[in-house]
């Protein structure tokens, strides 16, 4: 009986310690990609300003299979503030090392790739109370091509994340 109750306390424990982990989110949300994302498909995410002193780490979040066949990945990001102000970057990420395995972590055929997007360079605080608007979209294109790829593969989910930075 002593053996059961101690297996109990140790996998409630457990428990306690994974969910506990994650205490500097304060937003992260993802969105499933049917199949292929397709250029014209904007995945947008709405979340209100923790506050306008801390300062934060918006990353944006992405998953990918073993179908994703590019090296890099260009996305267009826009941040969208409450009084209208929106703020567009074209972005480049790496996806993988130079002898084509993907980066990002996971033990399966997905990988999961967390990659920057303010707060990494200098400290980013929201300026302005109120409802944000992230809108991130793929600019990808074959080299030699000047039309965007139509359909890209291997992207399954696209996420977006806020933390509050470490002091």
């Amino acid at each position: 009986m002593l053996k059961k109750t101690n297996r109990l306390f140790l996998v409630v424990f457990s428990c306690f310690l994974i969910t506990s982990c994650d205490s500097n989110a304060v937003f992260d949300e993802y969105q499933s990609v049917p199949n292929e994302w397709n250029k014209d498909s904007v995945a947008s995410f709405n979340f209100k300003a923790p506050d306008t002193i801390n300062n934060y780490n918006l990353y944006v979040n992405l998953r990918n299979t073993d179908a994703y066949k590019f090296s890099n990945l260009f996305l267009l990001v826009e941040l969208n503030y409450p009084n209208g102000k929106a703020v567009k970057d074209t972005l480049e990420y790496k996806m993988a090392a130079p002898n084509g395995e993907l980066l990002g972590t996971g033990f399966s055929d997905i990988k999961e790739n967390k990659l920057w997007f303010r707060g990494f360079k200098t400290p980013f605080k929201f300026s302005e109370e109120g409802d944000y608007t992230v809108n991130i979209q793929h600019a990808m294109r074959n080299n030699g091509e000047v039309n965007g790829v139509e359909n890209l593969q291997g992207i399954t989910d696209i996420g977006f994340r806020v933390e509050q930075a470490q002091k």
